[in-house]
């Protein structure tokens, strides 16, 4: 596997190594002792999750608050999504920013998104099958949202406002600006 830092160093995109031939594939989606070595995250993921969405549904940004918070890695099985991570650390050099990752079937890469950062995808392909573990279970009273379009973020869908399909609660997130619940960046979310 390659272990590759994004522009937002704590982003880390993995690419695995791929062993193919007429009878299809075979790939490590992850593996801890590697995992741990390249990033130097010590990590237990506890749950997995997958979701089926159709060409245009955008999930996100979504996060967890302390002490629920949850680290992610990300990939998509089935079809391909834009996949997106925010920084919500305040005090970090990064603060509102994000990087953008275009996860596949085919390129088979996946995204690690660690804690302080929201997180959302759009599905670019008819149907998408997009799978995560998650180093935290899912708590609701925990649960936040940033919204998708805020202008500050500057985040390029790549679809235009009416092919998006989103949830009544991502249709009423909060701006980043209005978030009253964010991250420290001086503080361990590890511990």
């Amino acid at each position: 596997m390659n272990f590759i830092k994004t522009r937002i160093p704590d982003i880390i995109r993995i690419e695995p190594k791929v062993f193919g031939d007429e009878r299809g594939y075979f790939l490590e989606t992850f593996r801890v002792d590697a995992f741990e070595q390249q990033t130097g995250i010590k990590t237990t993921f506890v749950q997995d999750n997958e979701s089926r969405s159709s060409y245009g549904v955008l999930r996100g940004l979504h996060y967890q608050l302390p002490p629920y918070a949850q680290s992610k890695l990300v990939r998509v099985i089935e079809g391909k999504v834009l996949d997106i991570a925010v920084d919500i650390r305040t005090g970090s050099p990064t603060f509102g920013q994000h990087v953008s990752a275009e996860l596949s079937a085919d390129n088979k890469h996946q995204l690690f998104i660690p804690r302080g950062f929201a997180h959302g995808f759009v599905v670019l392909s008819e149907t998408a099958i997009f799978s995560y573990k998650v180093d935290n279970y899912y708590s609701p009273e925990c649960d936040r949202g940033i919204q998708f379009n805020d202008p500050q973020l500057g985040i390029d869908w790549q679809l235009d406002s009416e092919q998006l399909l989103l949830s009544e609660k991502d249709k009423h997130q909060p701006l980043l600006q209005d978030a009253t619940d964010l991250f420290n960046y001086q503080h361990n979310l590890y511990d």
